[in-house]
């Protein structure tokens, strides 16, 4: 780590603790030249897939563009979108795989909504399948509703 003081590489670790629940560390360094303390931070860089979309184009997940289609789908209702997304996130990190496509991240989210609440669940389907009409409308709820009475 170089002094901020006099540009020397080298220094040596005088104090760490865990930050932000334990998701960083906070390090008290001192230069092994000039002898000055200063304090570096160090976080978890976490590498997140590419996600494949629909029309073949491919950029890095973005957690906040999933929040945005499920804040939509599951306002008024008692749904915790931020909770799924995170869910989601935990997930797709935890397969460590260097790319997903949307389309799984999709089913994702639909199927812990379709879990949590079928109103949520239907209005994030009619936009991530593309209902096209009535008819498409009432067979997801027809289905639902199938799923209900095989409880």
């Amino acid at each position: 780590m170089k002094c901020p003081s006099c540009g020397y590489e080298d220094s040596k670790v005088v104090d760490s603790r865990p930050i932000e629940e334990n998701n960083s560390i906070k390090r008290r360094r001192e230069c092994l030249s000039c002898h000055a303390r200063f304090t570096t931070y160090e976080i978890i860089d976490q590498a997140y897939p590419v996600v494949i979309k629909k029309d073949g184009s491919r950029e890095i997940f973005d957690k906040n563009k999933l929040l945005a289609g499920l804040y939509k789908a599951c306002e008024k209702r008692p749904v915790d979108a931020l909770a799924v997304a995170d869910e989601i996130e935990a997930t797709i990190q935890a397969r460590m795989q260097s790319e997903i496509t949307s389309a799984k991240i999709g089913e994702m989210a639909m199927e812990k909504l379709r879990q949590l609440d079928p109103v949520a669940y239907v209005r994030f389907a009619s936009v991530y399948r593309e209902f096209k009409d009535i008819d498409t409308f009432m067979r997801e709820i027809s289905e639902l509703k199938q799923e209900e009475k095989g409880k």
